[in-house]
């Protein structure tokens, strides 16, 4: 093989980029060797069978049609698995103000500890086109408060278990609001099982419907799916972006598939399975049979201990950066958000020493969180709670408020309790009344209206809503 094969060769690859997309180029050819040209052919090589396959579905009429762009006697394409061992790709994160720099073929996390990822985990993640993983978010660089301590028992105890124990729960299903650290112990279960025995895959709802979607496009759906089924954890990442009914079905069918063979399950939404109101009944009842855990809001204890832990990294690579406790402790009252927050006034703290030259003060801290200071939003309100509390109230079941049961005791709780979930949530006519035993949004309006006229008309029923409201939010 000549020189000129390889820079035909890189030519090759260059068009391929620029057809592709730098994403799907790096998760398919990034690891494609060039191992022969001549006769008519061309021979590649790859790490893994599953490479060779899917590339031999997808894209090799494409492959030979930019070979022979270079040299039209090329009319043969051959594909061919490495026997040699496998080497790892780069690891390299994005890189954030104050958070250490990614070594090559290395990532490190902002304790210094190298994070290697190990030749079967990346290769299996990096041939299925797995999700970038960075190397900072691992189980030491989490940090538990009283908020968290479930959730991240949970996940390390899926991570240290290993092929053929076995498993607590499965699924495992976390749920939180923005940047509380669902994805952050997602990444670090995922980087768990590097030198593991276990196949690990990661990827967002958003990678498994572009995954699902591009094998429905060249009928290579089955392959998709051996492929999906043979992982051993798979962890899926904001699951409240899925859409689409086929995808939804395939999602539901990989599920039972997975957890009926054995194989340990992991996601995280925004919210709990039941308010997941675009999915599947079935899905939602096989998610809500594992464990569900809540993050809840981050205490003034832990986020005074984020904080710390993100300007002791800072500092390692800043020296002279330095915040006075009286900052910290202010920022750690005052933006009370989430850990996104809390990184962004670091690196905010962080820009206005470095570029201005000025010691980083209380009165600057001041300054500069001013847009992070938010007002504190009202509780989220559910209708699982709201229907709790006013079959509390109203000494009925929750049982009763989803049946047809149409007694005076049953039917004015049940309108109050969707009267409630119209005032207090987000959610639409038609989803409340799926939710209060499969209701047409008529009924629904009509109670609504009811329980409008009733409270305008009569003090003390009026007193009594306002009531159940404030259970509600406090």
């Amino acid at each position: 093989m000549t020189s000129t094969d390889q820079e035909r060769w890189q030519r090759v690859k260059n068009r391929l980029r620029i057809e592709l997309g730098e994403d799907v180029y790096s998760s398919w050819f990034a690891r494609v060797e060039l191992e022969a040209v001549g006769e008519g052919g061309v021979r590649l090589s790859v790490p893994t069978r599953f490479l060779r396959n899917w590339i031999q579905s997808h894209y090799s009429e494409k492959v030979l049609g930019n070979w022979q762009a270079e040299e039209p006697a090329i009319t043969r394409l051959e594909l061919t698995v490495r026997s040699s061992a496998i080497r790892p790709l780069p690891v390299k994160p994005k890189h954030l103000p104050g958070a250490p720099p990614a070594r090559e073929n290395q990532g490190t996390n902002p304790n210094g500890t190298e994070v290697r990822p190990s030749v079967p985990f990346m290769s299996v993640h990096e041939a299925l086109g797995g999700s970038p993983l960075d190397p900072r978010l691992a189980f030491e660089t989490f940090i538990v408060g009283r908020s968290n301590t479930l959730a991240h028992a949970a996940a390390k105890q899926v991570a240290a278990s290993r092929r053929g124990d076995a498993m607590m729960f499965n699924p495992l299903y976390i749920h939180a609001g923005v940047g509380l650290g669902k994805t952050h112990l997602l990444q670090a279960i995922a980087w768990a099982g590097n030198g593991g025995d276990r196949k690990v895959l990661y990827l967002t709802a958003e990678r498994f419907m572009y995954g699902f979607v591009s094998a429905l496009r060249t009928q290579t759906t089955l392959a998709f799916k051996e492929a999906l089924r043979a992982i051993d954890v798979l962890i899926i990442d904001d699951l409240q972006f899925l859409q689409g009914r086929s995808t939804q079905a395939e999602f539901c069918h990989t599920l039972n598939a997975l957890i009926d063979a054995g194989r340990q399950v992991v996601i995280a939404s925004d919210r709990p399975p039941a308010d997941l109101e675009s999915l599947d009944d079935r899905v939602r009842s096989r998610l809500a049979g594992g464990l569900v855990v809540e993050i809840g809001s981050l205490g003034e204890e832990l986020r005074l201990e984020i904080l710390k832990n993100r300007i002791t990294a800072a500092c390692a690579h800043h020296p002279g950066f330095e915040v006075p406790p009286p900052v910290l402790v202010f920022i750690a009252k005052s933006v009370t958000h989430n850990g996104r927050d809390l990184e962004g006034a670091v690196n905010r703290l962080l820009a206005h020493n470095k570029l201005s030259g000025q010691p980083v003060t209380l009165e600057m801290a001041e300054r500069e969180m001013r847009d992070l200071i938010r007002p504190v939003e009202p509780k989220r309100v559910r209708i699982e709670d709201i229907q709790r509390i006013v079959a509390r109230q109203y000494n009925v079941s929750r049982a009763d408020l989803l049946s047809s049961r149409r007694t005076a005791n049953v039917v004015r709780p049940r309108q109050v309790a969707m009267y409630l979930a119209k005032v207090l949530t987000l959610r639409s006519l038609p989803e409340i009344g799926r939710r209060f035993g499969g209701r047409d949004h008529t009924t629904v309006l009509h109670a609504v209206r009811k329980i409008e006229n009733l409270a305008n008309n009569d003090t003390s029923f009026a007193e009594e809503i306002e009531s159940l409201k404030r259970q509600l939010q406090d």
